[in-house]
């Protein structure tokens, strides 16, 4: 590689940025500036792809953001910095107002918008009315029909109706109307048969169409009207309610017993979906091994379309006992809560029974059956308590009568276990009492431990505890609100800062005494290490600089005696305590190369350290490219061009004055990446912010592209590095000696797209290609087998049709002139030559032609070439001989088919007869990672 350097140039130059909005991908339509926004329209499950263009310096940061949408859409609620939006298989939702927004500090952010409007259409729904107050059983004769068509689409849709083969329009029959109603105007539309004829009874096609936009075809549906057209009914062939154990299986059967067309079953229950370990066959659901939480409603829907739906349900209860518990209440007519001789005493049971009504209880006192008495009262209703409730009145407590009382509930005719529930009364069944142990509140830990939070309770029987926050709003550290526990313990792990609080434990109303709840408070305190800020902080500074650090403690836990240590690596340079203020500062005079490194603020208490982080270098920042300027640099040399390399610094003023910059580059498509050639730039004078800075490269190989890498050098060593690719695109010369192009730039070389073809060629690489609805058709690659690489393709999918052209322009050439007074004394001879890739079983044409200057309409074919060449590029040279400013015209066209895109790539025009085409060779791209 040769590369010569030359003189530099320097500028001060400053521009706010300004930004525009390209697609790439596929696109139905893109309707230019409207109301200063584009419109975008793709259709749903395309692949969206935006890229934002900007200018300016400094270089401007780029932010997309997009307005309306769903509420479901969360990309309004974050944004995407990078120049490309993409958004693989759109859905509708995600329509909306794109901004792209760039800002680089210079005037007002540049902002432009484009609107995504993305097109889908619905198969459509025909539905059957008949007018109010006639028959519903059938659609007689003499009576009026309503035929609604409903599709959901973008754009609207056109609907269109057709009767047998015969297509029905607002008056071509006198029998018939077709309308929008007011309230759903645009989306429905209903075909009207006036007093039903027999002609009437045929095949109607509603046929919804939004006129293939975005190659979207239209969709149909057919219905069809007879004398027996009919509303669906239906029959449940299963008892009401039905009632099983758990575990049983249970099916339920609907049949239909009336409706044309024949109505489709469905099954919900309780308006829901039904379980997964159902079954549905037609009409039958079977649920086999039932459980409790599969009981509900059960409903049958049968649909046709014609008139309303009909359901039927039934219940489907499971029998089963659950949630027994109890509580005591002693003498209600005395204060003392303690249960006494020749007091009355209650045991009240409930128990969850399904159904209540099967619901039986028993006494047993010491496993002996009890029977009500005087002294001995057993009811089984209690007005205070929801149902399933039994008590047992013990009235004049004798010594007698202390003991083990069982409460048995049961369900007639069994099939269900038994729940019994013991309840000892004696001497020392004595109400719940709550205390704190001693030490254990509060409670003081450190963040991340785990913690035991105790409450003792005495009394017999033990009731459960229920632990709460004292804030009743706050919840439990597992969410909820209440947390039971049987042994009074409340355990939490790994304890965090927000759990610190009260929190209280209560005993519960059942499983224990009928009295007031008891409760008590325990105190938890978390301690945590102090959370400062800056986490993290990179500071450039230049040699001599004066500077300060400050670490600020956000909170901790405790907050006194905090202590803080400044260090430069592991060496202490300063100590101390807080005192009034919640930051401290370190200030560093006179920056010295031994006061570069990482500096660290630790800030102590009890639980831990929390610390401040500043990396201090002498680091210059990045370059940042300028790509407002034209690309290539004509040096009237064949196979050579140069290019005008500009570039301002970032922050040029933060470190020290950078003395040179290192400029590194190589080709792009060498076998060879790890070869590399470095040059330094040195600079004369300091760099001011916002100055332009220019140096030519020159002896660049056409049509080759090339990576750069530019790294500033100041005295601290090399700052961060910038990449760039530079490719080669050349504008047209006065005389044309030689021309090269490999699509590479987004001018492509100059070619135009000919205003009066069908469609245009497309710029496209294979990275970026989708190949969804094409896959067997087109290139993977460019010529030189490269998926970043660009090439110009023709795009076949719908909407294009068979015989539409596309044509693709040179720019304009003059001919060299052979004399030397500038005139053209004989017609000179051109290579002409380009690759081709026509791959597909629908490949149509490519054809290339010489268009000459003052010979208008008759373009002369040069070269053509029709269908399938294989999955591979191939190269076609041919001599031309213009007399006159001319142009090569590309012209492809589509063949009967999807699979027929044609693309082309390396364009070269040269002076002189055509040599024989070099034989293909392969090129494998070594990338060497870190390699400069």
């Amino acid at each position: 590689m040769l590369l010569k350097l030359s003189s530099l140039i320097f500028s001060f130059s400053t521009a706010p940025p300004t930004v525009r909005i390209i697609h790439s991908g596929h696109a139905c339509n893109i309707e230019e500036e409207r109301y200063t926004e584009r419109v975008y329209t793709i259709r749903e499950g395309e692949t969206l792809e935006l890229a934002c263009l900007v200018s300016g310096h400094p270089r401007p940061q780029i932010r997309w953001t997009k307005t309306a949408g769903s509420a479901s859409d969360r990309f309004q609620d974050s944004s995407v910095f990078n120049e490309t939006l993409r958004i693989i298989r759109i859905q509708r939702h995600q329509g909306g107002r794109y901004y792209c927004k760039a800002e680089n500090g210079l005037g007002s952010p540049a902002i432009k918008s484009i609107r995504v409007d993305v097109y889908y259409l619905d198969d459509p729904i025909v539905t059957v009315h008949q007018s109010i107050g006639e028959a519903k059983e059938q659609f007689y004769y003499e009576r009026t029909v309503f035929l609604r068509c409903m599709a959901n689409s973008n754009p609207p849709v056109h609907y269109s109706w057709r009767r047998g083969k015969e297509f029905l329009s607002q008056g071509s029959d006198k029998g018939v109307e077709i309308y929008e109603p007011f309230f759903t105007q645009g989306e429905t539309k209903i075909l009207k048969l006036k007093n039903l004829r027999p002609q009437d009874y045929a095949n109607y096609s509603c046929i919804a169409s939004v006129r293939n936009v975005c190659g979207i075809p239209e969709k149909n549906v057919l219905f069809k009207l007879s004398n027996k057209t009919a509303s669906p009914t239906i029959k449940l062939l299963v008892e009401e309610p039905i009632v099983v154990n758990p575990g049983q299986s249970v099916t339920l059967v609907c049949v239909t017993s009336g409706g044309e067309p024949t109505p489709t079953l469905t099954w919900v229950r309780n308006t829901d979906e039904l379980s997964k370990k159902s079954r549905l066959n037609g009409g039958t659901l079977t649920l086999p091994a039932i459980s409790m939480e599969e009981a509900g409603v059960y409903s049958c829907v049968a649909s046709n379309n014609v008139g309303n739906p009909a359901k039927k349900s039934t219940a489907i209860v499971v029998r089963g006992l659950k949630k027994g518990r109890f509580w005591i209440t002693p003498d209600p007519y005395h204060n003392d809560d303690n249960i006494q001789i020749g007091r009355e005493v209650k045991i009240s049971c409930q128990v969850e029974a399904t159904p209540p009504e099967e619901l039986l209880f028993s006494w047993l006192k010491n496993g002996r059956p009890l029977r009500s008495s005087e002294r001995m009262v057993i009811t089984h209703t209690d007005p205070d308590v929801q149902p399933g409730t039994t008590n047992l009145d013990i009235i004049d407590l004798k010594f007698t009568d202390f003991g083990t009382y069982t409460c048995v509930a049961a369900l007639k005719n069994g099939g269900i276990p038994e729940v019994s529930i013991d309840v000892n009364i004696s001497s020392t069944t004595v109400p719940p009492e709550l205390t704190v142990p001693r030490g254990k509140s509060p409670m003081v830990v450190q963040e991340g431990d785990t913690v035991d939070l105790q409450c003792l309770v005495s009394g017999k029987p033990k009731p459960i505890i229920l632990w709460s926050r004292a804030d009743k709003e706050v919840p439990m550290p597992d969410g909820s609100l209440q947390t039971e526990s049987y042994d009074g313990v409340l355990r939490i792990v790994n304890v965090s800062r927000e759990m610190t609080g009260t929190y209280r434990c209560a005993t519960s109303q059942y499983n224990g005494f009928n009295v007031k709840p008891r409760e008590a408070l325990v105190e938890l305190t978390v301690q945590y290490p102090p959370v400062v800020e800056p986490v993290f902080t990179e500071i450039r500074q230049g040699l001599g600089r004066a500077f300060t650090l400050n670490c600020r403690v956000l909170r901790a836990h405790p907050s006194k005696v905090l202590k803080y240590e400044w260090k430069l690596g592991t060496r202490l340079l300063t100590m101390g305590q807080f005192d009034q203020r919640d930051e401290t500062d370190y200030n560093v005079r006179a920056l010295n190369r031994e006061g570069y490194g990482e500096y660290t603020c630790e800030v102590t208490n009890e639980a831990g350290v929390g610390a401040c982080r500043f990396l201090v270098t002498g680091r210059a920042y990045a370059p940042e490219f300028y790509y407002d300027t034209y690309s290539a640099l004509w040096q009237n040399r064949p196979r050579v061009y140069g290019f005008k390399l500009q570039w301002t610094q970032q922050n040029p003023l933060s470190v020290d004055r950078i003395v040179a910059y290192r400029l590194g580059m190589k080709q792009v498509k060498m076998c060879f990446l790890a070869m590399i050639n470095t040059q330094e730039i040195p600079m004369e004078g300091a760099i001011a912010k916002g100055e332009l800075i220019t140096h030519n490269l020159t002896e660049l190989i056409k049509p080759e592209a090339y990576l750069v890498r530019l790294t500033p050098i100041t005295r601290f060593g090399e700052g961060d590095s910038t990449d760039r690719i530079i490719r080669y695109s050349g504008e047209p010369l006065q005389y044309i000696r030689e021309f090269q192009c490999s699509f590479e730039d987004e001018a492509v070389c100059m070619f135009t797209q000919d205003k009066t073809d069908d469609f245009d060629w497309t710029r496209h690489s294979a990275a970026t290609r989708d190949t969804k609805y094409t896959p067997n058709t087109g290139p993977s690659s460019d010529r030189a087998g490269s998926k970043q690489s660009f090439y110009m393709y023709i795009e076949t999918s719908r909407p294009r049709l068979e015989g539409e052209k596309a044509r693709l322009l040179t720019p304009t050439f003059n001919v060299a002139p052979k004399s030397p007074y500038g005139t053209v004394t004989a017609a000179p001879t051109y290579c002409f030559g380009f690759y081709y890739h026509m791959y597909g079983k629908h490949i149509g044409a490519l054809n290339a032609y010489l268009r000459q200057k003052g010979h208008s309409g008759s373009d002369s074919s040069l070269w053509n070439l029709v269908g399938n060449q294989g999955d591979r590029w191939k190269q076609a040279k041919v001599n031309i001989h213009p007399i006159a400013s001319f142009q090569l015209v590309l012209e492809g066209i589509r063949g009967p088919g999807i699979e027929g895109d044609i693309a082309i790539d390396d364009v070269t025009i040269e002076e002189g007869e055509c040599k024989d085409p070099p034989p293909n060779s392969k090129c494998f791209f070594l990338f060497i990672p870190g390699n400069p």
